[in-house]
């Protein structure tokens, strides 16, 4: 009886596939929806094409946007491949093909941390998009220096967060 019930509570870890498949295509749909983006960016917002627009910015944000979508797809991906080779079975194929990857996890510390720093990644570029928003808006010293200290901030977090 006891045998019966460990092969079933063993077998439950399967439903962690919901996860992986959810996440691999959301991730795929991200990073279709990014490449669009930029496909869109690069025809209706490039000065080259459009003699309407004076400047950069609207092209460099829908851009940026599109990198945000980028690394949050890259993120599910982590995720969905660290979920199934944790839970489900290693991935013989890449053990064969790669001695380390990205996508290989080998315990769930391994895994929080990859996506942390993935995630840090994808605040700093959020934060880069929100200030390309409001550079405009940047009038006095004390505008930039403020916007120097936060960049200074977030690189010092990063190595923070990096240094062994």
């Amino acid at each position: 009886m006891s045998n019966k019930l460990e092969k079933l509570l063993w077998n439950v870890r399967y439903i962690t596939l919901l996860a992986v498949v959810l996440s691999i295509i959301s991730a795929f749909a991200l990073l279709l929806l990014g490449s669009w983006n930029i496909v869109e960016a690069i025809i209706f917002y490039n000065p080259l094409f459009d003699d309407a627009i004076s400047n950069n910015n609207d092209l460099l944000f829908k851009i940026i946007s599109a990198i945000d979508l980028f690394l949050i797809g890259i993120v599910l991906l982590i995720f969905g491949f660290g979920i199934y080779e944790l839970f489900v079975s290693e991935i013989d194929f890449a053990n064969a093909k790669f001695t380390e990857s990205t996508l290989k996890i080998r315990d769930l510390d391994q895994l929080k941390n990859k996506i942390i720093k993935v995630i840090i990644i994808v605040l700093i570029v959020k934060f880069f998009e929100k200030v390309l928003k409001f550079s405009e808006n940047f009038t006095t010293p004390s505008d930039i220096l403020y916007f120097g200290l936060a960049i200074l901030s977030i690189c010092l977090g990063y190595y923070l967060i990096n240094r062994k």
